[in-house]
């Protein structure tokens, strides 16, 4: 089967076992069209950074065909679209966990979120949070359990890239996280909500995809949408989007901050650099909601 990578994958290549992983894609498609008798109806959707994702028809309907990259944030995320039902998320329509292939619900027309403007996108957003918010527990990895990985990988991560980033973001990252560490809520979580992972649909408005999905505190869940800067960055529209999104919730800003200083400052870090962008997010929150 002659695949055509979209650009977006190439990085895969540099990453462990992502080599192996492109070269065994052929059959991992070529199985899961079998086992769903499923046809390809066009190229590979643009933009996917750990999984190759295919418009395909089933039984003559459109549905989307994801072979996702073994990795640790991936992991159950077939088992939260099925926990959410099609409640403000995509619908599973299958699950081959031995091909790493999830069949999902296609959005059409599946403009993302971050086209609608940065007023938009938060009315969005707000609104489909709390529909996320719902109690699970096993086979979810724990928020506290996912803080503790983050606490032990900054230093390392802050050395790896010449200490780029000022000291005191580091241990304002890694105080903050050992914080608010042991006081979960117990609800299901969207790690990495933002505009671009949220699509306009037909049966509902937006749907949202791509849940990376941990169990834990609802006030970590500002953190992604805080420091999405499509929907604007700046020191103000930073500050503006974590009060707005604090207050619509009332939740506790400290904690929230606390979390999204933390997860930011972790996922600060790309190979040998570290994503500015991500810094000052984390920069502005310390100076002024810590």
């Amino acid at each position: 089967m002659d695949l055509r990578l979209p650009e977006s994958l190439e990085r895969i290549h540099s990453v462990e076992g992502g080599p192996e992983w492109v070269a065994a894609l052929p059959r991992l498609v070529s199985d899961a069209l079998d086992r769903w008798s499923l046809r390809i109806t066009g190229d590979p959707f643009p933009g996917s950074y750990v999984s190759l994702v295919v418009p395909v028809t089933s039984d003559d309907e459109p549905a989307v065909l994801k072979i996702q990259f073994p990795h640790d944030e991936s992991a159950h995320e077939a088992e939260a679209l099925r926990v959410w039902d099609g409640d403000g998320a995509i619908r599973l329509l299958g699950h081959e966990p031995d091909l790493f292939a999830l069949l999902v619900e296609r959005c059409r027309p599946g403009d993302h979120l971050a086209d609608a403007g940065p007023e938009v996108a938060m009315e969005v957003l707000i609104g489909l949070l709390p529909r996320l918010w719902v109690a699970a527990d096993g086979p979810f990895r724990l928020l506290d359990e996912e803080a503790r990985g983050w606490i032990e990988d900054i230093p390392g991560s802050w050395e790896r890239t010449g200490r780029r980033v000022e000291r005191r973001l580091i241990d304002a990252a890694v105080d903050a996280l050992a914080g608010v560490i042991g006081v979960t809520s117990g609800v299901l979580l969207h790690q990495d909500l933002h505009g671009h992972n949220v699509l306009q649909a037909t049966r509902e408005p937006w749907l949202v995809i791509d849940p990376k999905p941990l169990v834990g505190d609802r006030a970590f869940s500002v953190a992604p949408i805080v420091r999405s800067y499509e929907l604007g960055h700046s020191e103000a529209e930073v500050l503006r989007r974590f009060d707005r999104l604090v207050d619509a919730f009332d939740l506790d800003s400290s904690r929230a901050a606390a979390w999204t200083i933390g997860q930011t400052i972790a996922w600060a870090f790309e190979g040998d650099s570290a994503l500015e962008r991500h810094v000052e997010t984390a920069r502005w929150l310390v100076e002024h909601r810590l």
